[in-house]
């Protein structure tokens, strides 16, 4: 409904970014998106050229075949393909926002050539090994080591909760090494000792490819090392672009739920008129209206910040927070009104409801983003 105007703020950039992704979205992948969702599959290969070909994939990275645009653009890019499924925008953040973004930040000029026009064209699939079992608050504390041996490097260690796992080409994977600290290693699927297995019976993001990474004595070569930096700032730093992408992504899911459950209000018939003509009907929807209004206008407001160079990790952690935390409640108030239909994938609703529970706690859970707000405003950490 956007009766706030949002998208008003938006140049015809932006408005061009988002009536060619809603499209897409709505021709190409949501009719699709219920058997996807049901059988747990997700065609990267099939959609990445096609996403790469509309410029989707590192969409706000320079050069190298990627096309340059606005945060707010990709932001807006972000929020059309989660309106779809958050399992779609996850393929295109994890693709551009983690595994392009690390390459684009800290890789050398031959890595850059390398992997990033192919991952920007959809050929080639990238993850992000970061996250292990029993420790995704706490990167730091990872097992995951890489030591020397001559000029290789040999790395050991398992990663956990992978998005396009099982499906990359290129794998960004974090360790330990023993006198440099956390270093990021680029490691090509087919290395001798790295294996990946997929995570099934999942209830959520069921139309996204969720893996586990295995390194069981890899050895890499010295330039398989990300030259530009070392420490926990590599790795944060991709995940606060990732961070960025939800916030306007989470916009799309719930607003999908509200737009179902406002058509579904005014069709359907109790006590012989349209359940939308009922006070407390009403009241949820706009509550609903209220909760999307100012969740968008959170999310220009971030993009126009980032754009500027000006963005802090704090106000992207206060976004990130709030958005997700309000579309989870729009969805939950989406399968109310829907009744019984709610919980069939004839309707969008409790996919993007069963989803927003993933989306709530990856990246950074609410508790994490709650922390980094209140080391803000106290000036005292309480991480530990």
């Amino acid at each position: 409904m956007d009766v706030l105007g949002v998208d008003d703020g938006l140049t015809d950039e932006e408005r061009m970014v988002r009536d060619t992704v809603r499209a897409f979205v709505a021709e190409k992948i949501a009719p699709r998106l219920p058997d996807w969702f049901e059988t747990g599959t997700f065609p990267a290969r099939e959609l990445g050229p096609e996403l790469g070909k509309m410029g989707l994939l590192g969409m706000h990275l320079d050069g190298y075949g990627c096309a340059g645009m606005s945060a707010v653009a990709y932001g807006v890019a972000c929020r059309e393909l989660e309106a779809g499924d958050s399992g779609l925008r996850s393929f295109v953040s994890v693709q551009g926002s983690l595994a392009m973004a690390a390459i684009h930040k800290y890789g050398s000029e031959e890595q850059k050539n390398q992997w990033l026009p192919r991952m920007a064209s959809g050929e080639a699939i990238g993850c992000f090994g970061l996250t292990e079992p029993d420790r995704g608050s706490d990167p730091g504390d990872m097992l995951t080591r890489a030591r020397r041996d001559g000029s290789d490097w040999v790395l050991n260690g398992t990663k956990m909760w992978i998005t396009n796992g099982s499906l990359a080409d290129v794998a960004v994977v974090w360790a330990r090494t023993e006198d440099e600290g956390i270093k990021g290693f680029l490691v090509p699927s087919g290395t001798p000792g790295f294996t990946s297995a997929d995570i099934h019976q999942k209830l959520s993001l069921r139309a996204s490819v969720t893996s586990e990474l295995a390194l069981d004595d890899v050895r890499l070569p010295s330039d398989a090392v990300l030259p530009g930096v070392r420490g926990l700032k590599g790795p944060l730093g991709c995940l606060s672009e990732a961070r960025y992408g939800i916030l306007w992504g989470a916009i799309g899911a719930g607003r999908s739920c509200y737009e179902t459950a406002v058509e579904y209000a005014k069709t359907r018939e109790q006590f012989g008129k349209p359940i939308g003509a009922f006070q407390l009907t009403q009241e949820k929807l706009a509550w609903m209206e209220v909760a999307l209004g100012q969740a968008g206008l959170v999310a220009l407001h971030v993009g126009r910040l980032k754009d500027r160079g000006e963005v802090t990790p704090q106000q992207v952690s206060f976004g990130k927070l709030a958005n997700v935390r309000a579309a989870l409640d729009v969805a939950r108030q989406a399968r109310t009104i829907l009744g019984a239909n709610g919980i069939t994938l004839e309707y969008p609703v409790i996919r993007h409801m069963n989803n927003l529970e993933s989306v709530l706690t990856y990246e950074g859970t609410q508790e994490m983003h709650t922390l980094v707000l209140g080391q803000a405003i106290t000036g005292l950490a309480a991480f530990r």
